[in-house]
């Protein structure tokens, strides 16, 4: 037995994430999407999952290219997310009016900026229901220098940055 799925929505929305932009490139062409079903499963060898909607073209382009890039938003990165969140643009729209791109060993578009880039190659994937998860053995990453997120939640974006005690000499 399960709650129905309204339920289930709402309850999901109350479950803070990280705003990722999950980035591809290659044989089937580039692509981005934003995604919060992102998590670390193992440090040996390092590995993450990415959950995508199977009826999505980012799904059958991933699936095709056997690469992609987490790139986890910086607290400034809110209008980027909102462009990859439009259904109404092209992937060429998307990826060209913001954000400069570099590549790292996969050639997946890593976001300059993002708090990390997780450069990632496919080694797995399983169907759960509507969705495929992908494992991803992450080939090389870049941090940025400041410690910064954008969070979803409750369907709002939240910025997030690394608290700092107060220097000692301030009280």
């Amino acid at each position: 037995m399960s709650i129905d799925r309204t339920a289930f929505r709402a309850a999901m929305s109350r479950l803070g994430a990280s705003v990722n932009l999950i980035t591809t490139d290659g044989p089937a062409g580039r692509y981005g999407m934003i995604a919060s079903a992102v998590c670390s499963v193992t440090d040996d060898p390092p590995t993450v999952l990415v959950c995508i909607n199977r009826s999505s073209s980012s799904y059958r382009t991933i699936r095709a290219n056997r690469v992609l890039c987490v790139n986890v938003l910086a607290a400034d990165h809110e209008p980027l997310s909102r462009r990859f969140s439009d259904p109404n643009l092209s992937v060429e729209d998307r990826f060209a009016a913001m954000g400069q791109w570099t590549s790292l060993v996969t050639g997946s578009p890593a976001l300059h900026g993002a708090s990390v880039a997780l450069d990632c190659k496919v080694t797995a994937a399983r169907n759960v229901g509507t969705h495929c998860v992908f494992f991803c053995e992450v080939a090389d990453a870049h941090l940025a220098g400041t410690a910064q997120a954008l969070i979803y939640f409750d369907r709002t974006y939240h910025p997030l940055t690394a608290w700092q005690a107060p220097a000692a000499d301030a009280y």
